[in-house]
């Protein structure tokens, strides 16, 4: 049991990763969700750049230590992501991109919620 935990916390943490990056436009289409994105947003910044540990990852050592197995080396990054899905050498494109999406998708959040407020409700 512990082997299948271990493998949806792998899926949950990459959802949750694609959501930071993502997450974003999803407020275009539900604007209030754009707090929930702010905190996952925070989060994943103050994981990647401090020494504070991202609960998922936290909870996968522990799930893989049921198993008998260490925790995970360098992390969950440095384990799943760096390397095998991209190139230690294209991290720093790979970051600038992220903030750009995520500039990207606040800037439609606002010019969509300015709009929205700007526009008249029908009676």
């Amino acid at each position: 049991m512990a082997a299948f935990l271990a493998d949806v916390t792998v899926v949950v943490h990459f959802a949750a990763l694609l959501y930071i990056g993502l997450g974003g436009f999803l407020a275009w289409r539900w604007p209030k969700s754009i707090y929930v994105h702010v905190f996952f947003a925070a989060w994943g910044v103050l994981v990647n750049v401090t020494s504070v540990p991202c609960p998922l990852t936290t909870i996968e050592d522990w799930l893989r230590a049921r198993q008998g197995l260490g925790p995970l080396p360098g992390g969950f990054n440095e384990y799943y992501i760096y390397d095998d899905l991209v190139p230690r050498s294209f991290l720093p494109v790979v970051a600038v991109g992220a903030i750009v999406l995520l500039i990207v998708s606040y800037v439609g959040v606002y010019l969509r919620h300015r709009r929205r407020a700007a526009t008249p409700v029908p009676r």
